[in-house]
């Protein structure tokens, strides 16, 4: 607790500057409190940017969706630059707030430049200096930037990259059989400006993204036919067909370096592992057992995947590491039901499946986290920088994606026409 005991404040008239000083001068205000006042919980006070209505309440509210606490309310002035903080820093240390984020924003030759700071408020000290940022003047650029400064702006204050600026994929579904309509749709990771890349009349499975956030490959199947994936760029133009072979083709998962592709695939007899460049071409069988492995997905390293067999027994599907160097397969998960694994961007945890609850469990199989029950099956995808994850769930009848921080931020959460299924996260685009 922060205690002002018979603090003296003199407001200067005509100034913006509220001066804190044991000094009083010349016929002050005088206020004489001998109360305590408590310190803030907020942990960051966001000055809006001078010259903004657009960017500052996305940078806003991609905080709030953090472990940070933010506030915007009852701060005692609206400066747009560390150099207007000569006078008043005492008052924004009596506050209690360890940081403060100013900025503002300018046009040059048709573009919007926005200057901005975190400070050190115990210091005074402005982390890694003055940040710029040009954007076009539109509203898609303009919302990108918005992300972009968040990530940045929690950074400079936890020291991990923020998680703002990528995109969420995910299945929307209405209708059943064979007026079922299926949308592959990618939205910001705050839940807006979400947009339809493809539809297709029957099913669309497991969408995954190329680590350079530019193109996402998914299984189609339509009916009467075999699940084929294709590869799509985000931004526009046809889909391609990756796996043109009979049998189940599912579940693509991009290497690392974006070059390869591992998907499972039934057109050799049973369900096994495949690796295929991202461009096409004949593919390599990694497993070949009498069971099925489906479900593969890459370590960051690229040295190993997970995937998941059900060699243990008929209805017992477990996760399983492969290493590529040594071809030695090893049992990862430790429950009775794991499906659908996908690793953290830091290979040191894994979200799936555990039974019907979305899970994670760190790499030696111990479940870490328990999110429940989501009612339709779906496993937890991780932020780009592991610290949250998005899944799917059923809330009313409707599919609702839900965002929730592992380290004790607020979940939030998104509803959409029909059923959601399988949202994965990117990383920025690059």
């Amino acid at each position: 607790m922060y205690t002002h005991k018979k603090l003296l404040a003199s407001l200067l008239a005509g100034s913006s500057a509220l001066l804190i000083s044991q000094n009083v001068l010349a016929a002050p205000v005088v206020l004489e409190l001998d109360y305590e006042i408590p310190v803030q919980q907020n942990q960051v006070a966001f000055v809006p940017f001078a010259g903004d209505s657009v960017l500052s309440p996305i940078i806003l509210n991609d905080l709030n969706n953090t472990e940070l606490k933010v506030t915007s309310q009852n701060l005692p002035q609206q400066p747009r630059s560390s150099s207007e903080l000569a006078g008043t820093l005492p008052v924004w240390q009596s506050m209690g707030i360890p940081y403060l984020v100013v900025g503002s924003t300018r046009t040059n030759r048709g573009k919007i430049v926005t200057d901005y700071e975190v400070i050190d408020v115990k210091s005074g000290r402005v982390i890694e200096g003055k940040q710029s940022l040009t954007a076009d003047n539109n509203r898609e650029s303009m919302r990108y930037a918005g992300h972009v400064i968040a990530d940045k702006v929690y950074e400079l204050i936890t020291g991990i990259p923020g998680d703002f600026s990528g995109r969420i994929a995910y299945i929307e579904e209405t209708g059943t059989g064979k007026q079922k309509v299926s949308r592959l749709k990618v939205m910001d990771a705050d839940g807006e400006n979400a947009k339809t890349i493809t539809e297709v009349a029957g099913s669309i499975f497991s969408p995954a993204w190329s680590p350079d956030g530019n193109r996402i490959a998914y299984s189609v199947q339509r009916e009467k036919s075999y699940p084929v994936i294709y590869i799509q760029n985000v931004s526009g133009g046809g889909a391609s067909v990756l796996t043109p072979f009979s049998g189940s083709n599912l579940s693509p998962s991009f290497s690392p370096d974006g070059s390869k592709i591992l998907f499972s695939s039934s057109f050799e007899g049973s369900a096994d592992i495949y690796e295929i460049s991202a461009s096409g071409g004949t593919p390599r069988r990694l497993t070949n057992l009498p069971s099925s492995e489906v479900q593969p997905s890459y370590a960051p390293d690229g040295k190993s995947f997970v995937f998941v067999s059900d060699k243990a027994g008929f209805n017992k599907p477990q996760v399983y590491r492969y290493e590529f160097g040594s071809g030695r397969t090893t049992k990862v998960s430790n429950g009775g039901y794991a499906t659908s694994p996908q690793f953290s961007s830091d290979g040191t945890q894994i979200a799936f499946l555990s039974g019907r609850s979305a899970a994670i469990m760190n790499s030696n199989g111990a479940v870490t986290t328990n999110l429940g029950n989501t009612g339709i099956d779906e496993a937890p995808s991780f932020s780009p920088n592991g610290k949250r994850v998005v899944y799917a769930s059923t809330q009313g009848g409707k599919g609702v994606l839900t965002i929730k921080s592992l380290n004790g931020g607020e979940a939030f959460g998104k509803s959409g026409q029909g059923i959601i299924r399988s949202p994965v996260w990117s990383s920025s685009p690059k």
